[in-house]
């Protein structure tokens, strides 16, 4: 069972920046979901094999989602944190070779336990 091991989560003041880092194998698509308590999985940012990206458009400006190949990492960097993005983070990636990137949950098949950002005002 290939697993998806995240870090770099932690406290924040509004307007501070952290970076999150997602230790995974080799997928074409991956991608940084969000969930806070009581509300639906969202997803923030995807970037697919060729380097192409979306966002959502609660954090586009913000975050940067880039990957680092060789290392197998992938990377959302915050900048600008509000307390609306107080939220678990997920990794997940999808083995679908015709999906480029997506913000859909149901496009991704594996799944990281998830880190814990909190922004305070």
């Amino acid at each position: 069972q290939v697993q998806l091991v995240e870090s770099g989560g932690g406290s924040v003041q509004d307007g501070g920046s952290l970076r999150l880092s997602c230790a995974s194998s080799t997928y074409r698509r991956l991608a940084w979901f969000r969930q806070a308590p009581g509300k639906e999985r969202e997803g923030v940012a995807s970037i697919g094999s060729d380097g192409t990206t979306e966002y959502s458009y609660s954090v586009k400006g913000r975050f940067t989602i880039y990957r680092d190949n060789p290392k197998n990492t992938l990377y959302l960097q915050m900048n600008s944190l509000k307390p609306e993005d107080t939220s678990m983070y997920y990794c997940a990636a999808g083995r679908n070779p015709w999906i480029g990137v997506s913000l859909l949950p149901s496009d991704y098949d594996v799944w990281g336990q998830g880190t814990q950002v909190t922004v305070s005002s």
